[in-house]
């Protein structure tokens, strides 16, 4: 073996902590960037293969009054397009009587298919499916008996349950979607065979394209795709509602025609009587095309339960992963760059010598090049296979509340290769830059000591009063701290870097916890929303809540939805709210504005979709078919949905006529679950209320967003934690042996152990305050436009970071500075400071 391999081999024994510390950041580095890209894509991935798996439809239309086969064969129209019809309803049933989404099951149906968790598919009329919740949430068991409300338009109450499945519609565990019946909130799905309900035709169209199956779900080119075959869908069913309505009606007024053909006779014998019964034939002629109205709901799969969540959350998983390792790797490549560049300066004698022995600047330079880049695509190799590996299924296990998902996590090369060639541009970068200015010098130069930096005069010693009052250990370290200022900033940039990380994963949590709150604190000050019928009998339903001990007070609003436009851009869903009294109103919404005095108010994130500012009119669309146009007054600040306020006044003005009160807002002390559900139960029996929906639910998803981050979160801390405790150990490493000559001469001079350890721990103490405060601003910065990255249509997150997340960032910084003390001690009780000191003249 060459003597220059044999010295770098030799090199390598005798610094194996340094060659694994490098290895340790470039893997740290590089398992973070590397696992966390890939978790993203993971979950998309894996969504995609287990909707593809049990094609899920790509359209759903929903009907009030069934699908017949021309409805079928219009569907059929959309090129490409498979269409299944699916009796569909909402109803309550079971011991707790919650609100059930339920199916007619179809064994020839191609779409939509189960995913059975035990027990098997219904084969007798008697038999159900039920959602895998009734038997975790409400504790069903195979072979019990599952009963529905008398109104549920079934043939029978009660039906054996033979199985428990999940469903790829309801991908989200935790949510089933929402509805006007019960408390609001859809709590279980179930199929039954599809002649046990009591309907003629289909409620639900299903659509299902082939084309589109190998796109993922959330990109934009398989949104666009669907938008269209959307588009067609709707313009074959232009003008089929009011067919669709006389189709359903015209039976009966027919029959309404010959009755009042045969009262012809009466209109003369006794026109009263014929008067009385020609008002009843026409007001249930009135009744029974109200009934017959045909509408229809257009959904795709963002519209259903959960869908759009999975997708918001896997895209702030994206949104991290564009920042946080990035930043995480750049500190990682930082202080490898300064590791390798100290190494070869240490080794200024040895490459002297090689190079007064006549070795060529190639042969020298091999060597610590083999040596950079072995330890940069180990690390890059443990931290690629780790991190992709790892904490892609990490994040898919820890996503408990999703359906149990067909788990794909493929090799991202890209990604993978990206982070190769940092990393050898952190190790092999340095070391050519550090080796050719090392050989400039000649073998003389090269083979003395590097000589020691001057000292200059400090700007802290110009402020007299202060520096005459420092004592001589602290003139000392403040010198020291300036004298190495690159030593200095990589500590301060290590330490900050590894406090903003840690902020950060706390403030992504805390941040996106804090919009519902911050919602349902400092805007909405009510607990639920009760929708009235349109007959409604408004003191019927004061008085029920009147005899419920949790009812306080409510107020009275007409509420509606409607879309939005302006400037080429819309926003769908928008909830338009006028208070019958805006006094009372502003006790229960608090705009931060006079919706009096301004007419029209919008919501912050509403008007940012509209690009809309204060003067700007918008065109309102709202669900009864009337569009009108308003002019923005002011914009107030909402943290979930998009609201648009208008005054009583300027609802007649645009309208023209007074805003009815169809919803109540009430405000109720703390319920339990089953209080909230029992005054929901008795709104809906008296007939008078369509359902209602509670804020508490909103924020039990807000929550779950929260939740849902919490592994990730971990994750971020704990790698973040330990790259910070590499870094801070690695440079007092650094600094203890680039100063091991300085620090023998003050031991020979009769320093004591503790006092030769705090001549170096002194300044990490110092760099440390310094490094978590600068971390605690850059820890904002960071949390800050990752959570600009990761807002959604319907949610902003305020940056909110709690006290414990500082207390955290900062107890573990104190922690691992503490650590690095005790072994610096250690190691500095052992030196040798004959050999240190020894001249290599």
């Amino acid at each position: 073996m060459k003597p220059l391999s044999k010295n770098m081999i030799q090199e390598i024994k005798q610094s194996k902590g340094r060659f694994i510390a490098i290895i340790l950041i470039i893997m740290l580095g590089v398992l973070i960037f590397v696992g966390v890209k890939a978790a993203g894509p993971s979950l998309n991935d894996s969504l995609n293969k287990t909707v593809a798996d049990k094609n899920l439809s790509d359209i759903q239309v929903l009907s009030t009054t069934g699908f017949d086969q021309t409805d079928v064969d219009l569907a059929k129209k959309v090129p490409g397009a498979q269409v299944e019809a699916t009796k569909f309803k909402y109803v309550i049933g079971g011991k707790s009587k919650v609100a059930v989404a339920l199916y007619g099951y179809d064994e020839n149906a191609k779409q939509n298919q189960l995913i059975m968790r035990s027990g098997r598919l219904p084969k007798n009329s008697n038999e159900i499916v039920l959602d895998k919740n009734a038997k975790n949430k409400y504790d069903y068991k195979l072979g019990q008996k599952f009963k529905f409300a008398s109104d549920a338009g079934l043939k029978k109450r009660s039906y054996k349950i033979v199985g428990f499945a999940d469903s790829p519609q309801y991908i989200d565990n935790q949510s089933r979607g929402s509805t006007n019946i019960a408390d609001g909130q859809v709590q279980l799905f179930a199929y039954v065979p599809q002649n046990q309900l009591d309907m003629a035709v289909g409620t639900m169209l299903n659509l299902h394209f082939n084309s589109l199956k190998d796109k993922n779900t959330f990109s934009k080119s398989y949104k666009k795709a669907v938008n269209k075959k959307l588009e067609i869908l709707k313009q074959e069913f232009k003008g089929r509602a009011n067919q669709r309505t006389n189709e359903v009606a015209g039976d009966y007024l027919q029959q309404v025609d010959s009755q009042k053909q045969q009262l012809e006779p009466l209109k003369a014998a006794d026109p009263q009587a014929y008067s009385e019964q020609l008002a009843k034939l026409n007001s249930a002629s009135i009744k029974v095309l109200k009934q017959s109205k045909t509408s229809y709901t257009w959904q795709t799969r963002k519209d259903l339960a959960g869908f759009s969540a999975y997708g918001e959350s896997s895209d702030r998983i994206a949104a991290i992963a564009n920042v946080f390792p990035v930043f995480f790797f750049l500190i990682a490549a930082l202080i490898t760059f300064t590791t390798i560049t100290r190494m070869v300066e240490e080794a200024r004698s040895e490459i002297g010598t090689f190079k007064a022995l006549g070795y060529t600047k190639w042969e020298i330079s091999r060597n610590y090049y083999y040596y950079a880049i072995s330890a940069g695509l180990i690390g890059a190799l443990l931290g690629s296979v780790i991190g992709n590996e790892t904490l892609p299924r990490i994040v898919l296990a820890l996503y408990k509340q999703y359906i149990a998902l067909d788990w794909v996590v493929d090799l991202q090369w890209i990604v993978i290769l990206i982070a190769t060639i940092f990393s050898l541009l952190a190790t092999l970068g340095a070391a050519i830059i550090v080796i050719k200015k090392e050989l400039v010098a000649g073998p003389a130069a090269l083979m003395r000591p590097k000589s020691p930096k001057s000292s200059k005069k400090i700007l802290l010693e110009r402020i007299k009063p202060l520096w005459n009052h420092l004592s001589f250990n602290s003139k000392v370290s403040y010198r020291n701290l300036f004298r190495f200022k690159s030593r200095m900033f990589m500590t301060i940039i290590g330490i900050a870097g590894g406090t903003a990380l840690i902020l950060t994963g706390f403030g992504i949590q805390n941040s996106i916890s804090a919009s519902g709150n911050s919602q349902y604190s400092e805007i909405f000050d009510y607990q639920a929303v009760v929708k009235l019928n349109d007959n409604n009998n408004l003191s019927k339903v004061r008085k029920i809540l009147n005899q419920n001990d949790q009812y306080l007070n409510s107020t009275v609003i007409n509420s509606t939805t409607a879309k939005l436009k302006a400037n080429k851009q819309q926003v769908n869903d928008v909830n338009v709210y006028t208070p019958k009294s805006i006094k009372d109103f502003d006790k229960y919404v608090h705009l931060g504005t006079d919706l009096q005095k301004h007419q029209v108010v919008l919501s912050k994130k509403t008007a940012q979709l509209l690009e809309v500012k204060k003067g700007d009119t918008v065109h309102l669309n709202v669900t009864n078919g009337k569009k009108v146009t308003v002019k923005v007054k002011a914009i107030s600040q909402n943290f979930i949905g998009h609201f648009i306020y208008l005054s009583p006044d300027m609802y007649q003005t645009t309208f023209g006529k007074q805003a009815s009160g169809n919803t109540l807002l009430l405000y109720l002390k703390s319920q339990t679950k089953s209080q909230r559900k029992n005054l929901a139960n008795k709104l809906l029996d008296s007939g008078e209320v369509m359902g209602t929906s509670y804020t508490h639910d909103v924020l039990s998803t807000v929550s779950k967003m929260s939740s849902s981050l919490k592994p990730i979160i971990l994750i971020f801390v704990l790698l973040s934690g330990i790259l910070s405790f590499v870094v801070l150990y690695n440079l007092t490493n650094i600094n203890v042996s680039e100063r091991i000559r300085e620090l023998s001469t003050i031991k020979v001079l009769g320093f004591y152990n503790n006092e030769v350890t705090m001549y170096i721990v002194r300044e990490n103490i110092i760099l440390t305050i310094v490094g978590i405060v600068v971390g605690y601003g850059v820890g904002n910065l960071l949390t800050a436009y990752i959570l600009n990255q990761a807002v959604t249509e319907q949610v902003i997150f305020p940056l909110t970071i709690s006290w414990f997340g500082y207390l955290v960032a900062t107890l573990l910084m104190i922690v691992f500075t503490a650590i690095v003390m005790l072994v610096t001690h250690k190691k500095l009780q052992h030196i040798d400071m004959i050999g240190a000191l020894k001249s290599n003249e």
